[in-house]
């Protein structure tokens, strides 16, 4: 080989080689990129095209330190200044020291640490912590900057997230504006200025609408979550020039990360490498809705269906663009102004009129207004050009000016009402209709009957046709409908009526052409072909039970992949049990509704030819009938397992709140990870409310933690749903409360099957008193060394014994019996 040719290869080869430094020789650019010493981190020129989910594109780059062996690519830090090309860019050690971003092309800096540097030699190097650090390059143990001291989105561990006391500067979360801009958008997590332990959620740096409670040197008030993840070490540190708080992994080879979200939202995600995906596994606020102005000026949210946001009527996204990308902040805008805005006395202008929006959460700054009726109130605001909106209730008159935001519609909550919202008078349909329209419409209705009869006769013709089309197969599991698409698009009348959503996919209700009622859930993210689709919905349909939902048929058209099931009239327990409902579920019911479901899933894990692990049991997947029977819907879509318990699941399911600490850690799941789902949906059916819920003054509260103290303190009785008036048989309550709690145990192995719990329920076995779990003990404690989580490496163990019960008993052992034969 010609020497300059290798010469010219192996120049090449190092400039795209990375090494892990940039000094004042070794500047950054183009393609090139540095890596921190065990391969953990990169730092380099990045897209956001590159991660973007979206069919929306960027052609900025900006420097940004990534994951070096994740696929998805996920950015931990960045620069907001963009450049359009990064061969004309680069990231070097200035002259005074610092690392500096220059646009060479136009001659510009767009980025520094700007630090003071008594050194002229310095250097800038990317750890395994993922902290870019600009050191003096003869000491490296002189760092005059740190990354990881100054976060964009996310909080990485050994980050500092808190307040400098000497330049008063604040170490915040900061959310990018939309998924191709990294630019701050108007929400920010920060520790509290005013010197409080605690953390807000700040809209625009105004208004708070989130606080996670003052630090209690164990968690903080607020936040009671905390104490079942044991995955952290979380410290405080306050002295005379900062206060913040850091946390760090009890393990490292798990990849975890806090991130300040496009949606407002501080969430938790670990990487879960066998799936290959990031798992949320919390996030705050809960509802999305809850998010102060998410929607922007004129918007209105609501989680009742996708996208949250919508302009209210009368206006429209003001930069479409923008919402494309799921970014809702600029807003809306009016689509026809007002009369007193276009400065017109003519008598063809139409005075304003008002949109009424009723059962909504009404926007902040009201002010009030004389009006002592409806009518009179109406009228203060169309004297004043400012007004867009008005409300009249009991305690008075108030009108709002200005923009309206934080509008929510379908709300329950405190501060609900109806909106009179004002609008030309173009945007409201006029109820006086002329003489000339009215003589048009009868001339036209004359015309119209035959176009009507022609459309009748139409309809029923097509009608006829699906009918006679709607065709019914047998597969290999029994008498399964094989829809057609268009079926079901008939029968659903084009997926209108929307009864929810899931993990899996959304469920829409239809109505066969016998009157039947029927659900259709339409799958999403499902890629098998149409063989191994058919076998799993065959296996599906012949798993039969009076508490599981009956499969009816499926659709499997190209990409489309549908299931149908029997309707269930009552809807999900989610919907009867939780506050809300007129009438509060009976202690009977109850019951009832618990041994269903434990019967049910005692058939999927033990009963089946092969154990079918729902992976996401919650009272949205507990559907009832008329006569309120329990019914568990969803399963087998998460992935089949055999009588090989060992085999770890390829895809991760689950919903925060019910998932069991193994999901955490990555051990094996087993059907025991059920049994602890089942455990908190049992809390919560006990008690008529969510595990972690806001109480009074704002408290939050951790149901579990609160069963586990009364249970042994014999004080079951206030456990019980406030709404229930105490009526509920004691030996029931007691023996609920024992079977729930013995279900969330942190050890799998102390878990009872869903066969023992049917016993126990049914009163065949006697349950002795489980032990606290220690992740809920740990809330009662207040620890010398301060930390969020403690090591949950439980000592506990539950055997087993039921000489009624032996191969369908899979995680029972002998020994010490907390499950006795009555």
């Amino acid at each position: 080989m010609d020497p300059f040719f290798f010469l010219l290869l192996f120049g090449q080869t190092l400039l795209c080689t990375a090494g892990d430094t940039i000094n004042s020789a070794t500047p950054l650019s183009g393609s090139q990129k540095i890596v921190s010493p065990g391969n953990k981190f990169t730092v380099g020129f990045y897209s956001p095209s590159q991660s973007n989910t979206t069919s929306s594109t960027s052609s900025n780059y900006y420097i940004a330190i990534w994951y070096s062996n994740i696929p998805v690519l996920t950015t931990v830090w960045n620069t907001d200044k963009p450049v359009s090309d990064p061969a004309t860019a680069s990231l070097e050690i200035a002259r005074n020291g610092n690392l500096v971003l220059l646009d060479q092309a136009k001659n510009r800096l767009l980025w520094s640490t700007n630090v003071s540097i008594a050194s002229n030699s310095t250097m800038a190097t990317i750890k395994d912590s993922g902290s870019l650090e600009l050191t003096d390059a003869s000491d490296a143990s002189i760092v005059y900057w740190r990354s990881i001291d100054h976060p964009t989105n996310t909080w990485l561990p050994r980050g500092k997230l808190g307040l400098n006391k000497t330049t008063g500067l604040s170490q915040r979360l900061i959310p990018w504006k939309n998924s191709l801009d990294p630019s701050p958008g108007l929400s920010s997590l920060e520790l509290d200025p005013n010197g409080t332990t605690q953390y807000f959620i700040q809209w625009n740096e105004s208004i708070n609408y989130w606080t996670s409670g003052p630090w209690n040197g164990n968690i903080f008030s607020l936040v009671p979550e905390m104490t079942a993840n044991f995955r952290y070490d979380f410290q405080f540190v306050d002295n005379a020039t900062e206060s913040y708080f850091y946390y760090s992994m009890k393990d490292d080879a798990v990849i975890s990360r806090f991130i300040m979200d496009v949606t407002g939202q501080i969430k938790q995600l670990t990487w879960v490498e066998y799936s290959q995906q990031w798992i949320l596994f919390w996030s705050q606020p809960r509802r999305q809705c809850e998010v102060y102005a998410l929607c922007g000026a004129y918007g209105s949210c609501s989680e009742a269906a996708l996208p949250y946001c919508n302009c209210v009527k009368g206006f429209s996204q003001k930069v479409q663009s923008d919402w494309d990308l799921q970014d809702y902040s600029g807003g809306c805008r009016r689509n026809v102004p007002l009369q007193c805005q276009i400065n017109s006395s003519s008598a063809q202008t139409k005075p304003d009129k008002f949109y009424t929006m009723a059962g909504v959460r009404l926007p902040d700054n009201a002010r009030g207004a004389v009006g002592a009726s409806l009518k009179e109130c109406e009228q203060v605001c169309l004297k004043s050009c400012s007004c867009d909106a008005y409300t009249y209730n009991t305690t008075g008159c108030f009108i709002w000016s200005g923009d309206l935001v934080n509008l929510q519609e379908q709300y329950s909550g405190n501060g609900v009402g109806t909106l009179f919202l004002r609008l030309a008078a173009s945007e409201l349909q006029d109820p006086k209709k002329n003489k000339a329209v009215i003589i048009g419409a009868v001339v036209g209705g004359v015309a119209a009957i035959l176009i009507i009869l022609a459309i009748v006769f139409f309809f029923l013709y097509q009608k006829y046709r699906r009918d006679r089309t709607l065709r019914i197969s047998k597969t290999a599991g029994g008498t399964l409908i094989a829809f057609r698409y268009s079926d079901l698009q008939h029968v659903t009348s084009n997926f209108s009526e929307k009864l929810g959503g899931g993990a899996f996919g959304s469920v829409f209700k239809g109505k066969l052409p016998d009157s039947t009622a029927i659900a259709v859930k339409r799958l999403d993210g499902f890629h098998q072909g149409e063989k191994q689709f058919r076998a799993e919905v065959s296996t599906i349909g012949t798993t039969q039970h009076v508490n599981l939902v009956r499969l009816l048929g499926f659709c499997s058209e190209g990409s489309r992949r549908l299931l149908v099931y029997e309707y269930m009239q009552k809807g999900s327990l989610e919907v009867q049990l939780f506050p809300g409902e007129a009438t509060a579920l009976s202690w009977a019911i109850r019951y009832q509704i618990a041994l269903g479901t434990a019967r049910g899933l005692n058939y999927l894990h033990e009963k089946c030819r092969d154990c079918i692990i729902h992976c996401d049991v919650k009272p949205d997947n507990i559907l009832l009938d008329d006569s309120f029977v329990p019914k568990v819907s969803d399963f087998g879509l998460a992935k089949l397992l055999g009588r090989d318990f060992s085999r770890v699941l390829t895809t991760m399911r689950g919903t925060r709140g019910y998932l069991a600490p193994e999901w955490i850690s990555g051990v094996p799941i087993t059907a025991k990870a059920d049994v602890f789902s089942y455990g908190m949906m049992l809390l919560e059916i006990i008690s008529g409310r969510r595990n972690s819920d806001h109480g009074e003054e704002g408290r939050s509260t951790f149901f579990p933690t609160l069963a586990a103290s009364k249970l042994h303190e014999g004080d079951v009785q206030t456990l019980l749903d406030p709404r229930l008036k105490g009526d509920a048989n004691p030996d029931e309550l007691t023996r609920a409360c024992k079977v729930a709690c013995w279900c969330i145990q942190d050890d799998e192995s102390t878990r009872p099957t869903t066969g023992q719990i049917v016993q126990i329920l049914e009163g065949f076995l006697d349950v002795n008193m489980p032990p606290v779990p220690r992740s809920l003990r740990a809330l009662g404690e207040s620890p010398d060394v301060i930390n969020f989580f403690s090591d949950l490496s439980s000592s506990q163990t539950s055997q087993t014994q039921n000489s009624t019960t032996t191969s369908q008993t899979h995680s029972a052992t002998s020994g010490n019996s907390h499950f006795q034969s009555s």
